[in-house]
């Protein structure tokens, strides 16, 4: 079938690829959008791959503040050259991850930043919930597994959904960005504040002096 300039613009502004990739996607597909997405999605994984063990001493820190200053991030993502950070990309992906920070509160950058205390706490918590179902102890143990993993997804920047398309994760985002650009990038670190949080109430904070 034909592929026409108009399919191959949008994949190009839905995932960010090239324009002879996203036409090689289409034809590969034969036209199937979605099927073209993944497959460059794959591509891009494959890519990204090659890439990671490369230096990142370039990049930014950049600051995003939300809900009339109800909440703020701090974020430094890094990249192997200074051009590149001064990519439209690149910037668009900082400013992207800071809304997605705002919006869904991360604990960690990595599941490997997670203390194995934390680990082993929410791991406990989660096979004394189904002591009482009378499973074998290697079904507990996986479905443990499983709801650590799922600790994850919630609590960690790179497992979490991405709020502006939750067809990906914000991993499968940072590996479209380095299929994109062709270098290694990454989310380093960050701080989230929100107005308020952590703070004592007056009653609570005199209760404690006593």
């Amino acid at each position: 079938m034909e592929i026409t300039a108009a399919a191959v613009k949008e994949l190009r502004e839905k995932t960010g690829a090239g324009m002879m990739d996203c036409k090689k996607a289409l034809t590969e597909t034969a036209g199937d959008f979605e099927k073209a997405i993944d497959h460059l999605r794959k591509k891009g994984i494959a890519s990204a791959s090659k890439k990671a063990g490369r230096a990142t001493k370039e990049g930014s820190v950049s600051s995003y503040i939300h809900g009339e200053g109800r909440v703020g991030v701090l974020l430094e993502v890094n990249c192997e050259t200074d051009f590149v950070a001064r990519t439209e990309q690149f910037r668009d992906f900082v400013r992207d991850v800071s809304m997605h920070i705002a919006a869904a509160s991360p604990q960690w950058v990595r599941s490997d930043e997670v203390p194995a205390a934390v680990i082993a706490k929410e791991k406990e918590i989660a096979i004394a919930q189904m002591q009482a179902s009378n499973k074998p102890a290697a079904v507990l143990e996986k479905i443990a597994e499983g709801k650590i993993n799922k600790f994850f997804e919630d609590n960690c920047l790179y497992n979490q959904i991405f709020v502006k398309d939750t067809s990906k994760t914000i991993d499968q985002l940072n590996k479209e960005l380095i299929a994109t650009l062709g270098e290694n990038i990454t989310i380093r670190r960050f701080s989230r504040f929100a107005l308020g949080e952590g703070q004592k109430t007056e009653k609570a904070s005199e209760e404690a002096a006593h």
